[in-house]
């Protein structure tokens, strides 16, 4: 084999390793390791950052190929080495086919993602941040020393009979036009910006916006939904760059999570914007994203029936209180709270707040009554008993007795929780004073250990007439 052949052989070897070479020598020099990257998502419609997506995902499985690591270097050598065998069994033919084949490898390899490139920044240069902010030059220094080093490889399996020109010319022009396209950015338009009277997000079919389909104008109104899902930072956005990012998102959770948008790639993407809000958006745009908040929410709805299940067992397993005289009525209730506490109001006088609980377990104001049920959010099993006249005071197993008065004005005391679960009224003379006494156990578990058993906190509240104000503390053994 000439000598100029094995010089440009290995020129092509180093050419092929440079960028790599470079990139872990300043990765260990400033201590941050060899790793990194990450998924970046611009405002601007970059179809070519899109279909480089798509080639991507399709040649990804030849491109993780071993012999194509490192720039293809592990190739080279071993084209090489075929040429240096076939030179030596008196066919260099064999070096040719093999020289050229590596080098049509690389120019698919390298070349496209260039001109991808190119086109994006031709038609708005905010698709550099498409593809990684920092990321284009070194993109385009990384892939332009891989496509010289198939320029030299096609140079060293050159035949001496091979005339120069043409080779010449493919080298010098295949750089220079690509440094020309890249030099020809223009500012892109940037688009109107549709409101909901013109998107038709009302359903009055009085919109004007031509050009879009249901499923894009419904996204696009519900990004700019003022009074129920807008997303303001989002909502400025011309038309054309939102529906491209909202489809940019797509395909990364398409690509990334099977439509997910909380998989981790999708919401480091997303950033601060992450959010059911846009997940929902997504959803009207995507039907894959659709299909999978689908499924979450039926998912997120089955646990959530089980869970009530379970609580709901767990408290009809309790024994029902034997009540020392017979009450008026007696009822059950699982009652779910958020904040600490089940309540009930007079009508008109719903959510009125209660200043203060005696011993942090009962209070009542004229028409409110609030009562401690979980420590912030939880449940807890409840018996309520309407009398007529005081009931005997029973302290045994319980943790805490109050009694507090309670004020009516219309002869109703319901208690309700969040969930719209309801005991039925407790009173048993209509408008007027009563005491209202609270019985629980329980507590002092939950104030252990948060993660308790179902059913670990029951109550049971006694309703009965009485025109006493004070409160009154049976028990407490938490104090």
């Amino acid at each position: 084999m000439p000598k100029r052949s094995s010089i440009l052989w290995g020129a092509a070897i180093l050419a092929a390793l440079a960028p790599d070479v470079y990139f872990r020598i300043k990765a260990m020099a400033s201590g941050t390791g060899s790793g990194g990257g990450g998924v970046w998502i611009t405002f601007a419609s970059c179809e070519g950052h899109r279909i480089g997506f798509w080639l991507n995902g399709l040649l990804d499985p030849l491109w993780d190929l071993p012999l194509l690591w490192f720039g293809s270097a592990p190739l080279i050598v071993l084209a090489w080495g075929g040429s240096l065998l076939g030179e030596r069994a008196g066919r260099p033919r064999i070096g040719r086919i093999l020289g050229r084949l590596v080098a049509l490898v690389m120019i698919v390899r390298y070349l496209p993602s260039l001109l991808l490139l190119v086109i994006d920044m031709s038609g708005d240069p905010r698709c550099a941040d498409a593809w990684g902010p920092g990321l284009t030059i070194w993109g385009v220094t990384r892939d332009l020393c891989r496509l010289a080093s198939a320029i030299l490889v096609l140079l060293a399996v050159r035949s001496s009979r091979t005339p120069r020109n043409g080779l010449t010319r493919t080298a010098i022009v295949v750089p220079l036009v690509i440094a020309v396209l890249l030099g020809a950015v223009g500012d892109a338009a940037r688009g109107k910006v549709s409101d909901g009277s013109a998107l038709d997000c009302a359903g009055f079919g009085d919109g004007t916006v031509s050009g879009l389909d249901k499923s894009e104008k419904e996204f696009l109104c519900r990004i700019r939904d003022d009074y129920r899902w807008g997303i303001s930072a989002l909502e400025d956005m011309p038309d054309r760059d939102l529906l491209a990012y909202g489809r940019g998102l797509c395909d990364l959770a398409v690509r990334h999570g099977g439509g997910d948008v909380d998989a981790p790639a999708v919401a480091e993407a997303i950033g601060e914007l992450h959010s059911d809000l846009l997940a929902g958006a997504l959803s009207l745009l995507c039907p894959e994203v659709a299909e999978v908040q689908q499924e979450k929410g039926r998912r997120a709805q089955e646990e959530s029936d089980a869970y009530f299940a379970a609580a709901e067992r767990a408290c009809a397993a309790h024994p029902r209180h034997r009540p020392r005289i017979a009450p008026v009525r007696q009822a059950r209730a699982t009652m779910w709270t958020e904040f600490w506490e089940i309540h009930a109001w007079d009508e008109g006088n719903e959510g009125a707040e209660v200043d203060g609980r005696v011993a942090d377990l009962v209070g009542s104001e004229p028409g409110a009554l609030g009562i401690w049920a979980a420590d912030e959010g939880g449940h807890a099993c409840v018996t309520g008993e309407s009398y007529r006249r005081r009931p005997p005071v029973e302290t045994r197993g319980w943790e805490q007795v109050v009694e507090v008065g309670y004020r009516t004005g219309t002869g109703v005391l319901s208690i309700v929780d969040v969930e719209g679960h309801e005991l039925p009224d407790l009173t048993a003379g209509g408008p007027g004073d009563y005491r209202v006494r609270v019985h629980v156990r329980g507590r002092e578990a939950v104030r252990e250990n948060y993660d308790v058993p179902d059913g670990t906190v029951q109550l049971l509240i006694m309703v009965f007439p009485g025109k006493a104000k004070e409160p009154r503390i049976y028990r407490d053994s938490l104090s």
